[in-house]
């Protein structure tokens, strides 16, 4: 008896944690609500600057409704969401997600552009941040990505709205890589790794003849080959940097490259 009694009992609570688990969600407010109505209110919630709202409300909005217009439309506003809220690797993924579901949608350039945000945002401030930091241990990926990510909106889509704004940060993304490439460059020669030195300020030479970081490059060169007795290839730097910088701030009164100060502490 009393073991029929326990069976009895263990059974009734199942059946009451089942029934339990059956019932709506009544902490949902969402419940019922067509894709109309989740769209509307994520859009009020980004109004309101409450992405972490809006961005809940998107993915139920997708969750519930996966096709239609709704649902494409929360794919691309999610990731602006996730964008606002500073969450960077999320929106890149999901801008990558959308170019991959509909690489013709019309407003798929946004998606090219909004990576390309999430990306910048996530490595600005980087030539400030350099002199505090140990610089080989630097990875610029973040400004490579946003790069190239910039750089496929604008040929991909040269009319786009977004190509002029995209144009001008990928000018700044490429000083921006130069300026790494020279400051590891000098990391490289202040500890006397001159072979290095010499390769990476060679680097920013070639890949980025129009930076501003240029002269310091050619100047690190000249250091770097003057130190390890490569008398030639020192000549040589030294020449490119008197033909390109005649007044080069690195230079003394008599014309030789002393200057140890590197263009971005000039100011």
């Amino acid at each position: 008896m009393a073991h029929f009694t326990l069976r009895s009992l263990t059974l009734t609570g199942f059946l009451l944690l089942a029934g339990c688990s059956s019932l709506p969600d009544q902490a949902d407010e969402t419940v019922g609500w067509n894709a109309q109505k989740l769209y509307s209110e994520a859009k009020e919630s980004m109004s309101d600057g409450a992405w972490d709202r809006a961005i809940k409300m998107f993915e139920k909005l997708e969750a519930r409704y996966p096709y239609g217009r709704y649902a494409q439309q929360a794919q691309l506003e999610v990731a602006y969401a996730y964008y606002k809220s500073n969450e960077p690797a999320s929106a890149i993924a999901a801008c990558d997600r959308f170019v991959k579901l509909h690489p013709n949608h019309p407003n798929v350039d946004y998606a090219y552009y909004l990576k390309g945000l999430a990306n910048f945002n996530e490595d600005l401030g980087l030539l400030g941040a350099l002199a505090n930091q140990d610089l080989s241990e630097r990875d610029p990926k973040a400004t490579r990505e946003s790069f190239n990510t910039f750089r496929e909106l604008s040929q991909r889509f040269p009319d786009s709205k977004y190509t002029p704004d995209a144009t001008l940060r990928m000018r700044y993304l490429v000083n921006a890589l130069a300026s790494y490439e020279v400051h590891v460059a000098r990391y490289y020669y202040d500890r006397g790794a001159y072979v290095a030195a010499a390769n990476r300020a060679q680097s920013a030479v070639k890949d980025f003849p129009q930076s501003p970081a240029l002269e310091e490059a050619l100047f690190l060169m000249v250091k770097s080959y003057d130190a390890l007795k490569m008398n030639d290839l020192r000549d040589d730097a030294d020449r490119v940097l008197h033909k390109n910088f005649p007044k080069s701030r690195y230079f003394s009164p008599n014309g030789v490259a002393v200057n140890d100060r590197p263009w971005w502490k000039m100011w």
